[in-house]
């Protein structure tokens, strides 16, 4: 009688188990702890150089053996943006150590508990009415005016645009760190605002493009693309990296038989898959200021008889349907009848989601996760941040911080709040109106 009652309490399935967890209870068992310390030896030999074929039987014998005993390892999966997200995934891919083409296209995280009928998008999207509005700068306008969004927006323009020292380029590590950072901690109806408001125009679609600084973020420095299965290799080697990239490529899978043109038939799984590979060496990005094409920094030259193979690959940025909706929903959010959503209430004013926030006692779950000493160390740094002799592709920011005298102005810009912040705050923005190009 129990499981029906259950069944009815709770019509979904269990969530799978999350694999730090699931290595928990592995550990805990000697023999199951040997057998997954050996296989993170063989990762790391097959880090090195690719193993040899005895080498590489005896590590499968052992990965056998691994889920054979705990067999919930193999079932596991992680959370996006958690704060173990990286060590959960280093578990998740040493009981996969030679993956197949197939396991490499299987999202390692859970969305069993994701809202994949979008109410947030859907927040974000009601905004977005094409009245002659510039939504790109009323999206940057409203993350300046929520201080979370706007002080790790400042945080990943600064990483982007700081040069290193003797050097005419960026860090570019660090730059995707920031941008990582922006896009896991900040409610996605800023974020995504910002990453895709739908433009009728060049200064709008500039603004888009810019968003993510480009220059450091998308492109290098010199001007050449690699090769995008060499980009998509080396991206392979990292776990977070090639974690992403599955998530994408399960997610934003095409199909001509469903309304939004999804394999899984949800823009939002698929926008957040493409939002979760900004920050990485796949960075994806804007084509141009007049359209919402997207595309990576690379090229199928040199691919040989993996011609294909690479032409694939970059179809699925340039030639997806199911992207290329996704993108466009956010402009229009009745236009894809598989993911109809009742809109919720009209997102409240930054300001008076903070005061509700202290009346409440509690913070963002966002603020979970603990900022690293290095990043607050480059916060006290200001002055050294950018080096005024250097052109980076990226829009200075608009309003950082704004007072409630400029609230509902999208017209005006940082005038209002330079009058109204703290000294430092004002610094900060006078270095990055003084000294950011528009490219």
């Amino acid at each position: 009688m129990w499981p029906n009652n259950h069944a009815a309490l709770f019509p979904f399935p269990p969530p799978p188990t999350d694999c730090v967890e699931a290595h928990r209870v592995c550990s805990a068992d000697l023999r199951c702890e040997a057998l997954y310390r050996g296989l993170e030896l063989c990762a790391a030999d097959a880090a090195v150089s690719p193993l040899g074929e005895q080498v590489a039987a005896e590590c499968l014998e052992g990965q056998d053996a691994l889920l054979g005993k705990h067999p919930a390892l193999l079932a596991c999966k992680c959370q996006r943006g958690f704060r173990k997200e990286e060590q959960c995934l280093r578990i998740y891919w040493r009981v996969r150590l030679l993956p197949g083409e197939d396991e490499l296209e299987i999202s390692p995280y859970d969305d069993t508990l994701m809202d994949t009928r979008m109410a947030s998008l859907v927040a974000a999207s009601s905004f977005m009415q094409l009245d002659g509005e510039n939504q790109c700068l009323k999206a940057a306008q409203d993350c300046g005016l929520y201080e979370k969004c706007g002080s790790l927006r400042s945080e990943y323009v600064l990483a982007c645009t700081k040069r290193v020292p003797g050097t005419n380029r960026c860090n570019q590590h660090k730059c995707h760190r920031g941008l990582r950072r922006f896009l896991e901690r900040v409610p996605e109806e800023y974020s995504l605002g910002v990453l895709f408001c739908p433009c009728t125009d060049n200064l709008c679609g500039e603004r888009r493009r810019k968003t993510i600084v480009p220059s450091c973020s998308f492109q290098e420095m010199d001007g050449l693309q690699p090769n995008c299965l060499h980009q998509q290799s080396f991206c392979r080697r990292d776990d977070l990296c090639r974690s992403r990239l599955a998530d994408f490529l399960n997610n934003c899978q095409p199909s001509p038989l469903t309304p939004s043109g999804c394999l899984k038939d949800s823009a939002g799984l698929c926008l957040r898959a493409y939002a979760g590979l900004i920050g990485t060496i796949m960075t994806p990005n804007y084509v141009s200021n007049s359209s919402e094409d997207v595309s990576l920094w690379c090229n199928c030259e040199g691919s040989g008889n993996q011609w294909q193979d690479c032409l694939r690959l970059q179809r699925m940025f340039t030639h997806n349907a199911c992207l290329r909706n996704s993108i466009s929903w956010m402009g229009s959010p009745d236009s894809l009848p598989g993911d109809i959503t009742s809109p919720p209430a009209p997102r409240p004013s930054p300001l008076v989601h903070k005061d509700e926030l202290l009346s409440n006692n509690h913070l963002p779950e966002h603020n979970n996760i603990v900022v690293e000493s290095e990043e607050e160390e480059e916060q006290t740094q200001t002055a050294q941040v950018i080096d005024e002799g250097g052109q980076f592709d990226v829009i200075p920011l608009y309003s950082e911080r704004a007072t409630v005298s400029n609230l509902g102005s999208p017209g005006t810009g940082g005038a209002a709040s330079l009058t109204a912040g703290p000294p430092e705050a004002v610094l900060l923005l006078l270095l990055l109106s003084g000294s950011l190009s528009w490219g």
